[in-house]
């Protein structure tokens, strides 16, 4: 799959997961989507040559000679703020169903 594609696959999905949400909220979450979406095609491209190349790069003529691979620590950076991307999405999600619960407490 290319990087295009799975940008806006990823960015299809949490548009749609946020359709619901307050049009306030959606529109202050636009950019973290985006960069969610921009970090998860990032990573498939660096898993992809992780893929090739594995993690770590061993010395062969001193096998206990190794040095983490540029790709490899890039992904987990890149893994660790999409992470925390999806956390604070999930934080505006959350707020926004407690948000409908109170709501609804009216009519009990």
């Amino acid at each position: 799959m290319e990087k295009k594609d799975v940008y806006q696959r990823e960015y299809a999905k949490l548009t749609e997961i946020f359709a619901d949400v307050d049009p306030s909220k959606a529109k202050l979450v636009e950019g973290l989507i985006a960069d969610a979406a921009c970090l998860a095609s990032e990573n498939h491209v660096l898993r992809s040559v992780i893929d090739k190349t594995g993690t770590v790069q061993i010395n062969p003529a001193n096998p206990l000679q190794q040095r983490p691979v540029e790709a490899a620590k890039q992904y987990l950076k890149n893994l660790n703020l999409y992470a925390v991307v999806i956390k604070t999405l999930n934080g505006v999600l959350s707020k926004n169903v407690l948000e409908l619960d109170d709501d609804m407490s009216e009519f009990e």
